[in-house]
């Protein structure tokens, strides 16, 4: 799907996972068949700088339930973040750009995730990395369109078609997909199952991506 010798057309979709849950994975399917992906990963974050710690379940639990989700499907949970020692998604991202040269990338956001995206540290640096797509979420459209991020990111618009059809990418590219709504959340899988978490401990677990293994017992940590 590549010009690239060995490379593969990689989807990233960063996010806490606390737990994964059917909706990430419906997310990514869909992504990856639209965009014409090889293979979409789970960048499980060991913290988030957005979000509160309070109810933040250990790094490996997380991992664990992405893992279960993503079992059998063209998807990879890796928690590469935690080994490259990245506190940022810039950072991150160029990291991984780095250490595989041969891929190209597609960062994945939900709308929700476009409305703070100027929050972020260097949002303009992601964007000038790599073409994003946005997969839009119940709720968040209309915050997304009036975000000052989409007030940048709108000059750079492509047709979905520019992506799927396996031409060259280049970055800064904003490609918005619309599918049916999944109202599916990781908030509410908590508040119906608190516990969620310890059915994942003690867990043998090896990075899907790095293949490194990573360690049963891990407090969490800012990304």
């Amino acid at each position: 799907m590549t010009n690239r010798a060995n490379g593969r057309r990689i989807g990233l979709l960063g996010g806490s996972f606390n737990p994964a849950h059917g909706g990430h994975r419906r997310i990514s399917l869909f992504a990856r068949e639209a965009l014409g992906l090889d293979q979409v990963w789970w960048l499980v974050s060991p913290g988030n700088p957005l979000k509160p710690k309070e109810g933040m379940a250990p790094l490996a639990a997380r991992l664990s339930s992405a893992m279960e989700q993503a079992r059998r499907a063209p998807i990879r949970a890796t928690a590469i973040e935690r080994e490259l020692g990245t506190r940022y998604t810039v950072d991150t991202l160029g990291a991984i750009q780095r250490r595989y040269p041969k891929h190209d990338f597609v960062w994945l956001m939900g709308s929700d995730n476009l409305a703070q995206f100027h929050r972020w540290r260097d949002w303009r640096g992601i964007a000038r990395r790599m073409p994003i797509a946005v997969i839009a979420r119940p709720g968040y459209d209309g915050a997304a369109i009036a975000s000052p991020a989409m007030a940048w990111l709108r000059r750079y618009r492509v047709p979905l078609a520019s992506f799927a059809n396996g031409g060259e990418w280049s970055a800064p590219a904003l490609v918005t997909l619309r599918f049916d709504p999944d109202p599916r959340s990781a908030t509410a899988i908590r508040r119906a199952d608190p516990d969620w978490a310890s059915r994942h401990a003690g867990k043998t677990l090896r990075d899907q991506v790095t293949h490194r293994p990573i360690p049963s017992r891990e407090e969490t940590t800012a990304p």
